[in-house]
This record gives C-alpha cells, sequence and structure tokens, in this order.
C-alpha cells in the first residue's frame, strides 16, 4: 500500500523558517507580506513594493501567483515567492514559468513549527527585479 502522505500535504499552510526570511530580507529588504495569517484577505488589499510570499500551498496558490506576476509586469514590485517546487503542475507553468528568477532550494525545508521536513521539494520564484523596483532600468 502507497502512504498518500508522501505525495500530499496535511496542510496548505506552512509556516516559513525564519532563517530563511531573515536570508531573503537582507537581500530584498521586503516591506510587505500578504500572507501573514495563512494568506486570508491578502489577495483583496493592496501590496507594497518588496514583497515576500509564501502562499497557501492548496489550490488557491494559483491566484496568489497570478497576482505576483501582474503586479510585476505593471505595478513596479518585487514578489519573491515560497513555493512548493511541483514542475508538474499547471500553475508552475502558467506563472512561475514566467518568473524572472527560479531558485531552487537543496534538500527538504524544516518549516516553523513542523516535527520533520516538508514531504515535498520547495523553490523561490522571484517576479520583478530589484533594479526595476529602485527604478534604475
Amino acid at each position: 500500500m502507497i502512504n498518500k502522505g508522501l505525495f500530499s500535504s496535511a496542510s496548505v499552510h506552512w509556516e516559513t523558517p525564519e532563517a530563511l526570511y531573515r536570508e531573503l530580507d537582507k537581500e530584498f529588504h521586503f516591506d510587505d507580506d500578504p500572507c501573514p495569517l495563512y494568506g486570508e484577505g491578502g489577495l483583496d488589499r493592496p501590496w507594497g513594493k518588496r514583497i515576500f510570499m509564501n502562499p497557501p500551498y492548496g489550490r488557491e496558490i494559483s491566484k496568489w501567483l497570478l497576482e505576483a506576476w501582474k503586479l510585476s509586469v505593471v505595478g513596479n514590485r518585487i514578489v519573491v515567492c515560497l513555493i512548493p517546487s511541483r514542475t508538474d503542475t499547471k500553475w508552475w507553468h502558467e506563472y512561475v514559468m514566467k518568473a524572472d528568477e527560479i531558485r531552487f532550494l537543496r534538500g527538504r525545508l524544516k518549516f516553523s513549527g513542523a516535527k520533520n521536513s516538508a514531504p515535498f521539494p520547495s523553490a523561490i520564484a522571484i517576479f520583478g527585479s530589484l533594479a526595476t523596483v529602485n527604478g534604475k532600468h
């Protein structure tokens, strides 16, 4: 019998590891996180200029990635997304492949508050660039 837990997560909410956030914040100097309360209401409010986003990992993830891409294209913003590396999904090909940069994380993350490492690999998708946000094209 196959353990279905190996192929899916029990939750759509995975709290960002503090060390990873600090490392990215040193590079990007975030001024917003629309997902601090598991994404509740984050799509219904304006976002900052330098955004960190760890969206809910369920079916709604495509809405968050669409917003990240749109804001980077028309909103002069940079959106740094911590996401599961699901290269076989529709949302990956529709949105993540439009990212300006994709960083694959080595190994499996141990999310804050979790006993074990995640059952999936992770990636950082970066929409937009610091040069654009800083007004240097």
